[in-house]
């Protein structure tokens, strides 16, 4: 079990018969301490009641796991776009989705929803960082307490928020700043040109300067497949990747991170989650490329 101080723990379905339930138990057999899931399937708006989710039962298992409501993370749908300047329709259901995402997250007890900042879809960066604003702004509510983190970005396609200056840009702008925070993504970040590796505490300085370490609600913990500056966002397990292990264990345990909620989002082994052993080595602080080598081999 995670004998550790670091607030860790992987993303987990929440998926009939179990929903809440069954994502505390994946994560306890993860040897989890947080968690992130989707309060429904992330390709579409469709949502279960929050009555057929087991909230009681999923609130009962986190205090008996030891588990605090405030390390379980939810992240936004996929095809939420704030944006998008050249369709009005998205623009509208997708400030609809996330407002009712924001209740649903209220309504289970959760304080942090992950949301892409979304894509220009081709229009002028300024005019969609706009947009994410007045979106922003129209999908919150009053008497809201969950905080939106605006996820780093790699920089892909039309992609905004890849960093640190629009992320800024768009907090500065809100209405109400206190919503609204970011979520730093390891792989993200790397892909998008922030060296990690070589330049983490020059990184968080400046983080610190335009943003603010209070602004950093959760961040995403992954290993990055291509390398500094390459724009493709392929996460890639833990060590296999071009940030490396040691590097990843120096933000995992950086002594102004050591409080955040982190998430493992690393990608899937011979269809088999590896989250156990990469928690394993987070925990001891020892790389074991061997266990993952076996995984991948393991048919």
């Amino acid at each position: 079990m995670n004998t550790s101080n670091v607030i860790i723990g992987c993303h987990v379905s929440m998926k009939a018969p179990k929903y809440l339930l069954g994502s505390v138990q994946d994560a306890v057999s993860y040897n989890a301490n947080a968690f992130m899931i989707y309060t429904g399937p992330p390709q579409n708006a469709n949502r279960k009641p929050i009555q057929e989710l087991l909230l009681p039962e999923f609130k009962v298992e986190l205090k008996t796991n030891n588990i605090n409501i405030k390390d379980v993370i939810v992240h936004a749908p996929y095809l939420i776009n704030l944006a998008n300047t050249l369709k009005p329709s998205t623009f509208n259901f997708s400030v609809e989705l996330l407002q009712k995402e924001l209740k649903r997250c209220q309504e289970i007890g959760v304080s942090t929803i992950v949301l892409h900042p979304g894509s220009t879809v081709g229009a002028e960066k300024n005019l969609a960082l706009n947009q994410i604003i007045k979106g922003l702004d129209a999908a919150c509510f009053e008497n809201q307490t969950v905080k939106i983190a605006l996820e780093t970005m790699a920089g892909k396609g039309n992609e905004t928020g890849s960093n640190f200056q629009e992320l800024a840009y768009i907090i500065n702008n809100v209405k109400n700043k206190s919503l609204i925070g970011v979520c730093w993504d390891t792989c993200h970040l790397y892909d998008a040109g922030y060296d990690l590796v070589n330049n983490l505490d020059g990184i968080i300085k400046e983080f610190e300067q335009l943003i603010g370490l209070d602004k950093l609600l959760v961040l995403h913990i992954n290993d990055s497949k291509f390398g500094l500056n390459s724009h493709k966002d392929r996460h890639e397990n833990l060590g296999l990747g071009k940030i490396g292990f040691d590097s990843l264990i120096k933000i995992i345990y950086h002594p102004l991170f050591i409080n955040k909620t982190k998430i493992l989002e690393t990608p899937w082994i011979n269809n088999k989650p590896p989250y156990k052993e990469e928690l394993a080595m987070i925990h001891s602080k020892t790389f074991n490329q061997d266990t993952l080598l076996a995984l991948k081999g393991d048919n």
